[in-house]
């Protein structure tokens, strides 16, 4: 299994030589529903394959669901109001936790020999386990409403989402590789869960921005230069996980303090034993077969330095 991660790309040299890299002949499956109504201009992306593309076209097919099936509409839209508002509970508890975490953090002494042997270090472990608690709670909560979702949507038994779903599975016959080009995270989520979208595990992989946050076991948003200021990391979804223990931050440079070690400290404590793996825009991660992340990653520290060539937290 070979799984390429990259930073957010507009197919330079390194994301089309990351793609001939790998190194098979067959056609490619696209899964480019986060580019949305731009999904069929794959005309750059399709040259940097070869001219082997095969387009899912997942989110043609989550409109036409959306248009045809007036139960699945309603129930979609029942669930993004419900997902507002359990979203909005959530950031209430997240900010309250949050501001106590850092406010116990401030009472560390200073001095490394002292710091972990403190009781304020033995509290911010456990103002930390309040914060990763509530992030449980939010994604035990989403579960709910996507069940809910499936059930009154009537998912299983929709006839054009059955059409599409057999549809795809013809599409990805004989594929060898997949690709997965970013986009609206929300959207990209959306589309490969309606469907039941299924990539072997024994294929390889090219993903980057929201493609590669989708391939790990939990969608992290975050933006510490917002609009109105800096906003807590919060948990998104849960991802396919076929990257297993990885936290995966596209526009690393851009959207978080990495001048900010205290924060980043929180961050990476926060996810542990979790990577907190940082995606510029030149960056590329070659995963082992067995999904290891490399040791010349970028990732933050649990001591909230970014480093790359040793262990998260040495």
């Amino acid at each position: 299994m070979r799984t390429i991660l990259l930073g957010p790309q507009r197919f330079t040299v390194r994301a089309t030589a990351a793609l001939r890299s790998l190194d098979s002949a067959g056609p490619v499956a696209v899964i480019n529903a986060g580019w949305e109504e731009r999904e069929d201009d794959i005309t750059e992306l399709d040259a940097a394959l070869d001219h082997r593309s095969r387009n899912l076209r997942l989110y043609h097919r989550l409109t036409d669901v959306l248009t045809k099936d007036r139960t699945f509409a309603v129930a979609a839209s029942r669930f993004r109001d419900r997902h507002d508002e359990l979203t909005g509970l959530y950031r209430i508890r997240l900010d309250h936790a949050m501001k106590g975490v850092y406010a116990v953090q401030r009472q560390i002494p200073a001095h490394p020999s002292r710091a972990r042997a403190s009781a304020a270090y033995r509290a911010l472990r456990d103002a930390v386990d309040g914060v990763r608690a509530i992030d449980d709670w939010y994604l035990a909560e989403l579960d709910l409403l996507y069940a809910e979702l499936e059930s009154d949507g009537g998912v299983d038994s929709s006839e054009v989402i059955a059409w599409h779903r057999h549809e795809i599975q013809g599409v990805q016959t004989n594929c060898v590789a997949y690709v997965l080009p970013g986009g609206n995270v929300r959207t990209l989520m959306s589309a490969i869960r309606l469907f039941a979208v299924i990539i072997p595990s024994e294929l390889p992989v090219v993903a980057w921005s929201a493609g590669a946050m989708v391939l790990t076991d939990r969608i992290a948003l975050f933006h510490d230069f917002g609009p109105d200021g800096a906003s807590e990391t919060e948990i998104f979804d849960r991802g396919l996980g076929r990257v297993s223990d990885v936290v995966a931050f596209p526009h690393a440079r851009r959207r978080l303090r990495l001048d900010d070690p205290e924060r980043l400290a929180i961050l990476a404590m926060r996810f542990d034993p979790a990577e907190c793996v940082l995606l510029d825009d030149a960056g590329l991660i070659d995963l082992d077969a067995d999904g290891t992340v490399p040791a010349t990653a970028r990732r933050v520290g649990t001591d909230g330095m970014v480093r790359s060539g040793m262990a998260v937290g040495a």
